[in-house]
């Protein structure tokens, strides 16, 4: 009987402002917030991965930090801005970190991307011309099983001097 055992979750109602919007939310309060934005509110662009905060493909940016939403609950996050990947291009232009993976290739499965891209973008947005080795410490929680990175640091740089 799932009507049932439903019924005894507690909810709690969380407010967001998420990619830009101010969002209102019952969730059940022991969702992570990485379940809340794939199930609740369709953001399936954030990516299930370890779920131990070890991978770095559930990345979001709160108040412009990278954070790991599979250790986050939305109630940590109440009244906070959470940027997930969808909310990363200005309506249907992309975001010059988006234009430069795809330039380079620099996503080959794609899983890790989203992580990566909001990585970038906050280290971008506190350094706008960081080294090589700033860009490589700043996407070191990302992991990425199909690529030796190169592609990836190289379309940070790309972005980074576009934005420049």
């Amino acid at each position: 009987m799932p009507g049932a055992l439903d019924r005894d979750v507690q909810r709690e109602v969380v407010r967001l402002h998420l990619n830009g919007d101010d969002v209102e939310t019952l969730v059940p309060v022991h969702k992570t917030l990485l379940e809340v934005l794939r199930e609740d509110l369709g953001l399936t662009g954030t990516k299930h991965g370890c779920e131990l905060g070890e991978c770095g493909t559930c990345t979001v940016l709160v108040d412009g930090r990278p954070m790991l939403s599979c250790l986050l609950l939305p109630l940590q996050v109440e009244g906070r801005a959470v940027t997930t990947i969808e909310g990363l291009a200005e309506g249907p232009v992309d975001h010059p970190l988006q234009a430069a993976f795809t330039e380079l290739a620099a996503a080959q499965c794609g899983y890790c991307t989203p992580g990566m891209l909001l990585a970038a973008k906050s280290l971008l947005d506190d350094n706008p011309k960081p080294s090589r080795v700033e860009i490589q410490e700043a996407l070191a929680g990302n992991l990425c099983r199909c690529t030796g990175y190169l592609k990836i640091v190289e379309a940070v740089e790309l972005a980074a001097g576009r934005m420049a």
